[in-house]
């Protein structure tokens, strides 16, 4: 990369305008504290769930927990200032 071209790519850096989160970081508290919750009602739902012979509900229930559980801890991480 020449001289040139490395000026030229630093001024298009410098006119970018600067990163905005579609998600408001004043609200990623509240919102790991939902998805939270969320995950805690649909555990206790799961154990309480009879035994089927096909876990169709069972499988349901436990992939929207793990799900919620996952962004759920990604928000809290965030909120917390990791940013992963």
């Amino acid at each position: 990369m020449s001289l040139s071209e490395y000026h030229t790519t630093q001024a298009l850096h410098a006119a970018l305008p600067p990163f905005a989160p579609l998600v408001p970081t004043a609200l990623l508290p509240y919102i790991a504290a939902l998805l939270l919750a969320s995950t805690f009602v649909l555990t206790f739902y799961f154990t309480t769930l009879p035994k089927d012979t096909v876990p169709a509900r069972e499988t349901a229930v436990a992939s929207t927990a793990s799900i919620l559980a996952g962004f759920g801890v990604v928000a809290l991480f965030c909120s917390a200032g990791v940013y992963v």
